[in-house]
């Protein structure tokens, strides 16, 4: 028994030896970890504010309207053969675009002609009677009654011939009629008519519409006090560089923007007692047809010029019914909200009147990082580029 104890007692000290050694050690390694401080400021998206001169454009709704519209109407009476275009289509001046059925104006150009001959018979006859009575006449052959009927019946025979031959131009011009062309060039719709119709020169029956679309017209109203304050800027100065052509830029409903732009032609002359508008048309090239006639559409037409304005990203700005507000960041870092004003906008950004300092830095992107009464580092923005707060949430 003895020799039993003997044994076992050196291993229960080494063992607890080793425990204090462990707790020792970290105990030590606890004594060394540094204390926790304070996180980095989160980076932030900004652009520096920079004043430039800009034209700054009114927007104004409108709608389109064709360049020329011009109806197909029958100008004889008679039944629709055949249809000669296809709907919607681009047809040139002076095109086929319905067949009326020509044969009784064949027939009836047939009997001009032949009255015509007739009266050309009439004609030589009367006119060789005349030839023959002068020497006798001359002679005391025959008596003046009989010379002034010869210079009568030779002068009604020429008449006869010269109505003959309005009757064969009216009988060829109805036949001419019978085949329907283009009045002038543009894109045709729907037929109006179909085969087997009847159509009247009398009703002047519509066949179908062309509307020329290459260029279109936009038709806007604008307040008369808009028009004043446009007459003013430039009597002032302030809008010479803008010149006699006001350039009009086109939006349509998905807020798109048509590359090509149109030109101010006019503003009426006449306010709308009602509402107190005028009517203003511009001219909008259109090569592509995007532009429909009756399409409502919104115009950006610059008719004001402010040489400090900035632009900025529209992320960058928050609307509300109140006011429009962005970010600056301020002195060291912290972020506060400035209240802004704006002008439109331009190329998908806004426009800034007033509220911005040249230098001034504003956020654009990572406004989910700033923390209420914490601080910000800002960071230069680029619309290529990725974004910050993308970048962070990966």
């Amino acid at each position: 028994m003895f020799h039993s104890l003997a044994v076992h007692a050196p291993r229960s000290t080494s063992a607890t030896a080793a425990v204090l050694a462990c707790l020792l050690a970290l105990a030590a390694c606890g004594a060394k970890a540094p204390p926790a401080g304070p996180p980095p400021a989160p980076e932030v998206g900004v652009v520096t504010v920079a004043q430039r001169t800009l034209d700054v454009p009114t927007e104004l709704p409108g709608r389109v309207e064709a360049a020329r519209v011009a109806q197909v109407r029958a100008r004889v009476t008679g039944i629709v053969q055949k249809r000669l275009f296809a709907e919607g289509s681009d047809v040139k001046a002076g095109e086929p675009l319905f067949q009326i059925d020509p044969a009784p104006y064949k027939a009836a150009i047939d009997s001009a002609r032949a009255a015509l001959a007739k009266a050309q018979a009439n004609e030589q006859q009367a006119a060789g009677l005349l030839a023959r009575y002068k020497p006798l006449r001359e002679a005391n052959a025959i008596s003046q009654q009989d010379f002034v009927n010869a210079t009568s019946s030779a002068a009604q025979a020429a008449a006869d011939v010269a109505a003959a031959r309005a009757a064969v131009q009216t009988a060829q011009l109805n036949l001419d009629y019978a085949t329907v062309t283009a009045p002038i060039s543009g894109r045709i719709g729907q037929a109006l008519v179909t085969e087997g119709a009847l159509v009247s020169a009398t009703e002047a029956t519509q066949l179908a519409l062309i509307q020329q679309v290459d260029q279109v017209y936009v038709n806007f109203a604008q307040p008369v006090s808009d028009i004043t304050k446009l007459r003013n800027a430039f009597a002032s100065g302030k809008s010479k560089s803008l010149g006699l052509t006001i350039p009009v830029r086109i939006a349509l409903d998905d807020g798109s923007e048509l590359p090509q732009a149109g030109k101010l032609l006019f503003s009426d002359l006449t306010v709308d007692p009602t509402s107190g508008q005028v009517n203003v048309r511009a001219r909008v090239p259109n090569p592509d047809g995007a532009l429909l006639p009756g399409m409502y559409v919104r115009g950006r037409i610059a008719q004001q010029q402010v040489d400090s304005a900035v632009l900025l990203p529209q992320q960058a700005v928050q609307r509300t019914t109140q006011n429009d507000t962005v970010m600056v960041v301020g002195a060291e870092g912290k972020p506060s909200v400035r209240v802004v004003r704006l002008g439109g906008s331009d190329n998908g950004k806004w426009i800034i009147l007033d509220g911005l300092k040249p230098g001034e830095q504003v956020i654009v992107d990572g406004f989910q990082k700033i923390r209420p009464g914490g601080t910000v580092k800002p960071v230069a923005w680029g619309a290529s580029a990725p974004a910050p707060a993308s970048a962070a949430s990966r």
